[in-house]
């Protein structure tokens, strides 16, 4: 019995460090199959018998069986701990490396922290109650939690709104109480959020309410402090770098090397990346990317150096290439008086510091999407230091760790703000009951409250395999056609470009109306009134919709194996938990639907972010390939 209880309380949060130790401690490089057995103590292979392993100190020192090792070495390969390569005299044989990152690691574990969260489910006092009550004709639609949000005289707040729980209603209607009810003037308010579509909708509701204060994006804020003191900022005319300045710049840089853009194409795309692309598309993602990398030095406050050096041999010479590209764009940029969005944030954050009289000040300032702030957007909001801040936001739907998002900002608040109070919105108002008991197994190890369900419903959740990609898609058109439900209430995800490129080239054929939103580009085909939607799980944050079809749902899309941006890979952008990403992203492709989803996928397994408990809520009669 005392066993099976120490085997119950085991702590497997350190498990990834023992695998990292073994690929050290075993004297040659090994494949993974090897590896595995070498953790679980498989005597029966004879590669372990013959090289003696077993006399090794960590020769089977993890229980587990093999596809759960296969799943921890699948992470740790995301996450960049361990790359695969291959053997000099086998060019089919694949090794398991340590990589520097996973060497680091080994000797100061700082990545698999136990990030259990203590926001526990908030409580409603009775003095609470009164207060509801007294101001039921202004809060009475609203439930009890979201009521908190919007009145509490915490100078300090941080509220944890789960999917389809409100969150962008309670900031609005926070504004309005502040205003109509405490007596605080609408410009000593400050609304920050991250899209201007964000922005413009915040800024209409509270219109609509009679309230005009301050709605500003983060870059849209710094820009106006740059506009208003930028004699005092630069030293000459300083201008926002604009789209066509972009192309002017890239073509400039292209020539300085002798390229053309369709030599600077071929060479950093794939086929496959390549494929249903037309040359536009793909111009414009090699320039965006060329953009990313400068900014991604700037964020992180790292001098610009030559990273090419860094890149795998496969990789050097485009490295190099892309390396010279940004160095002219660098330059460029300084040359003509150019600045970037994120130059927007780190010179006003220098203005600040430097001239601390000039800092706005507010009494209250509200962030949405706090899940999804970096480094500078807080370095920002601490300069501005309201007396009142108000945050809200969902570590479930923190999706962009690859852009220089943190997660930790939010799963760490109350070690930083300990008298803080943290309410948590947890009525989804969106989907129905059988979806949202999906999303609550999808995301249980974050250890938040689960979320509950306002609106019964059928359930309607499928999962189908097929045997190749042309059906999967095939049938998932015929679906579209036979429902009753109107096009725009239809979402079809995928996680990657090129999945949607493929089911787009289907839809043409059969001229069907839809419009496609991707990472780069809203494009719309046949554009008519009754549409449907195509869109990577990114660009549908914060949409809903009645039917949503999840496509390519097996283990290389989730987590995802390839990349429609190989920038992300050639500068290594590895400071994040990609594979817990990868999982978040997938919570948040599920948590758009209403009423009825569809899990489509093609290989002999679904992803296995679809746990045994979320199989168990499956319709049955769904788990047949076709």
């Amino acid at each position: 019995m005392s066993g099976l209880i120490n085997e119950i309380k085991r702590d497997d949060s350190k498990d990834y460090l023992l695998v990292l130790k073994s690929i050290k401690q075993i004297p040659f490089p090994v494949g993974k199959n090897l590896l595995i057995d070498f953790l679980i103590g498989n005597f029966k292979n004879s590669s372990i018998k013959n090289n003696n392993l077993d006399e090794l100190g960590l020769f089977g020192s993890l229980i587990k069986n093999k596809e759960e090792l296969s799943k921890l070495i699948d992470g740790l390969i995301d996450n960049r701990f361990i790359e695969i390569a291959g053997h000099d005299n086998n060019p089919f044989m694949k090794l398991t490396v340590l990589t520097e990152k996973g060497k680091k690691e080994i000797l100061d574990p700082r990545f698999y922290k136990d990030n259990e969260i203590l926001f526990e489910k908030t409580i409603i006092t009775e003095q609470e109650r009164l207060i509801f009550s007294e101001l039921d004709s202004f809060l009475g639609k609203y439930n009890d939690y979201q009521k908190k949000a919007i009145i509490s005289n915490k100078e300090k707040i941080l509220c944890i709104a789960g999917a389809g729980s409100g969150k962008t209603t309670v900031l609005t209607k926070r504004i309005e109480f502040l205003v109509k009810y405490k007596g605080i003037r609408p410009e000593k308010i400050l609304a920050m959020t991250f899209t201007r579509k964000a922005k413009e909708e915040m800024k209409n509701r509270l219109e609509n309410s009679g309230i005009r204060c301050n709605v500003e994006t983060f870059n849209s804020f710094s820009e106006k402090i740059l506009r208003n003191y930028g004699c005092k900022i630069y030293q000459r005319q300083m201008n926002v770098l604009s789209y066509q300045n972009k192309i002017m710049a890239i073509m400039s840089a292209l020539q300085s090397i002798g390229l053309t853009t369709d030599n600077a194409i071929d060479r950093y795309f794939s086929e496959s990346q390549k494929k249903n692309k037309k040359k536009e598309e793909l111009s414009n993602i090699f320039m965006n990317d060329c953009f990313f990398i400068l900014d991604y030095f700037k964020s992180k406050n790292l001098e610009f150096y030559d990273f090419s050096k860094d890149a795998d041999y496969k990789e050097a010479n485009t490295a190099k290439i892309i390396y010279k590209i940004c160095n002219y764009l660098n330059q460029y940029m300084k040359l003509h008086g150019f600045r970037d969005y994120t130059d927007q944030i780190l010179d006003t954050i220098r203005f600040f510091k430097e001239n601390k009289d000039y800092i706005p000040k507010y009494e209250h300032v509200l962030v949405d999407e706090y899940q999804d702030v970096n480094s500078q957007q807080v370095d920002l909001l601490e300069l501005l230091n309201p007396q009142n801040l108000f945050w809200v936001g969902d570590p479930r739907q923190s999706i962009f760790g690859w852009r220089g998002s943190d997660i930790n900002y939010i799963l760490k608040f109350k070690e930083k703000y300990i008298d803080a109070e943290v309410i948590t919105l947890t009525k989804n108002y969106r989907s129905n009951n059988h979806l949202v008991e999906f999303m609550n197994k999808s995301i249980n190890h974050m250890k938040l409250p689960d979320l509950e369900y306002h609106n019964e419903g059928k359930k309607d959740i499928y999962l189908y395999n097929f045997e190749n990609e042309e059906k999967e898609f095939n049938f998932i058109i015929d679906k579209i056609v036979s429902s009753q439900v109107p096009r725009h209430e239809i979402f079809v995800l995928a996680r990657t470009n090129r999945q949607l490129e493929e089911f787009s080239r289907l839809l043409r054929l059969r001229e069907m109306l839809h419009i496609m939103k991707t990472d780069e580009i809203n494009k719309t085909v046949y554009e008519k009134k009754d549409h449907l939607t195509l869109a990577t799980i990114h660009a549908i944050k914060g949409l809903e919709a009645k039917i949503v079809f999840l496509i390519g749902v097996n283990e290389q899309n989730f987590p995802c194996k390839a990349s429609d941006h190989p920038v992300i890979e050639l500068i290594k952008v590895d400071d994040y938990d990609k594979e817990d990403e990868e999982r978040r992203l997938f919570y948040v492709a599920i948590s758009r639907a209403k009423n009825s989803l569809y899990l489509t996928y093609t290989g002999k397994r679904p992803t296995y972010f679809i746990n045994e408990e979320m199989m168990n809520i499956i319709n049955g009669d769904a788990l047949k390939r076709i």
